[in-house]
């Protein structure tokens, strides 16, 4: 058996026990699903590490007789707050999803990940497809432009759910048409339609883990995969790493940052000085008119939002 060496004294030392982490509140659920969306559903297969793991990753690097001067809990913070990323790197989780297609292409982008997806190729395709009940179809945002806001008007919305209720059927008897025909899988497939469920086992880290709940738990994120991440973060992460869970919560989701302008900007309201604000934000571009009204510009936008949040009035 090889043997490790105390790097003080160069002599042989024979290796700790190790104890694998075990998280008896993550464990209740290992393979329990958590339901999402109307067929679509979350569930652990299995985990490495937790809170211990990452502190441990940490504190090996101090080298032995290193004096433990702070607690975990402070200690996670500390790594979190200062983007220490590779102790969180030291945990991972497989989970077992079932989300739609049109959502799992965004899902996928993450490139962070080991995924194994269903085929259909080699499989027929899951019989079930993701439909919208009268009152959740969005319209189209006028901000942004890649998002939604409010509702359609539910007799609108009631029409919109029969005629997805019809292509859905349609789609999928002309696929069961193919198939019964001889139609090989990878071609009868072509015309299912996005809504369509697929299932995949995805294994991450949690460095990697955290950044993909960050995005796609932000308000302004698809809601379809918002609700996939909000399960995945608040009936998973929260189990498994709840000091982790909570200084992410902290300062990644409920904590803000600020430019450079916008701490100048910041420090002149602080200081009472609303004039030298404007100056500095019309230095900027921020505060350009058009017709006497002031020209969408996204970055103001956004600092003025934090400015609402910390309940300061804006200074122009």
């Amino acid at each position: 058996m090889a043997q490790e060496h105390d790097s003080a004294s160069n002599k042989a030392i024979d290796p700790a026990p190790v104890r694998r982490p075990s998280v008896p509140s993550l464990d209740d659920v290992l393979g329990k699903p958590f339901r999402v969306l109307d067929d679509g559903f979350v569930r652990v297969v299995d985990y490495m590490g937790s809170d211990e793991s990452v502190v441990q990753a940490a504190r090996v690097s101090y080298g032995v007789g290193t004096k433990r001067v702070q607690e975990d809990r402070s200690l996670i913070r500390y790594l979190f707050r200062h983007h220490h990323t590779t102790p969180f790197e030291m945990c991972e989780i497989k989970l077992h999803i079932r989300v739609p297609m049109d959502c799992w292409r965004q899902w996928i982008r993450h490139r962070t990940a080991s995924v194994n997806e269903y085929s259909t190729r080699y499989s027929v395709a899951i019989d079930s497809a993701q439909r919208t009940a009268p009152g959740q179809w969005r319209r189209q945002g006028s901000v942004n432009k890649q998002g939604s806001s409010g509702p359609i008007d539910l007799a609108t919305g009631a029409a919109l759910s029969d005629r997805e209720l019809e292509m859905q059927a349609l789609a999928r008897s002309t696929y069961q048409d193919r198939l019964a025909a001889g139609v090989a899988r990878e071609q009868a497939r072509k015309d299912l339609p996005l809504s369509t469920y697929t299932e995949a086992y995805w294994k991450i880290n949690l460095h990697n883990l955290l950044h993909f709940l960050r995005l796609r738990m932000d308000p302004h994120a698809q809601h379809e995969i918002r609700d996939y991440a909000t399960v995945i973060g608040e009936r998973v992460v929260a189990r498994w790493c709840p000091t982790v869970w909570e200084a992410f919560l902290d300062y990644a989701v409920n904590g803000l940052s600020f430019s450079r302008l916008e701490q100048q900007v910041l420090a002149a309201i602080s200081a009472g000085n609303a004039a030298i604000a404007v100056e500095i934000a019309s230095a900027a571009g921020w505060l350009q008119q058009r017709e006497g009204k002031l020209t969408g510009h996204r970055e103001r936008d956004e600092f003025e939002e934090k400015l609402r949040g910390m309940g300061l009035s804006l200074p122009w």
